[in-house]
């Protein structure tokens, strides 16, 4: 069964950091574009920053700088490390990635079950 397993979530003070992880499980397929999104409670799930299969990456302008993504493909993760962490990164951080199956190559994109991060003093 393909899955995307995330770790690495927690409370954490202002200032602070956190590593997030990302495993794919399975076989017979090939990555693409992987990412990091969030969502706060009561606003709209956002992009905090993706990475493409050449590890070119983009981040929204409230993380910039504080935040970096990549990825091992050996491993079939993708990590998301946060510093400097503040108030208002606090949500449900999910994972994403496409996913290519057969010799079609498929996309079928893929959710993690999404992860808490809460930072509060």
């Amino acid at each position: 069964q393909v899955q995307l397993v995330e770790s690495g979530g927690g409370l954490v003070q202002p200032g602070e950091s956190l590593r997030l992880s990302c495993a794919a499980s399975g076989s017979a397929f090939s990555i693409g574009a992987m990412g990091w999104y969030r969502q706060a409670p009561g606003k709209q799930r956002e992009l905090a920053a993706s990475i493409t299969s050449s590890n070119r990456t983009n981040y929204a302008d409230s993380v910039k700088g504080r935040f970096t993504i990549s990825r091992d493909n050996a491993k079939k993760t993708v990590y998301l490390q946060m510093n400097s962490l503040k108030p208002e990164d606090t949500a449900v951080y999910y994972c994403n990635a496409d996913l290519y199956f057969g010799s079609s190559y498929t996309r079928i994109p893929y959710w993690g079950q999404g992860t808490q991060v809460t930072v509060s003093s």
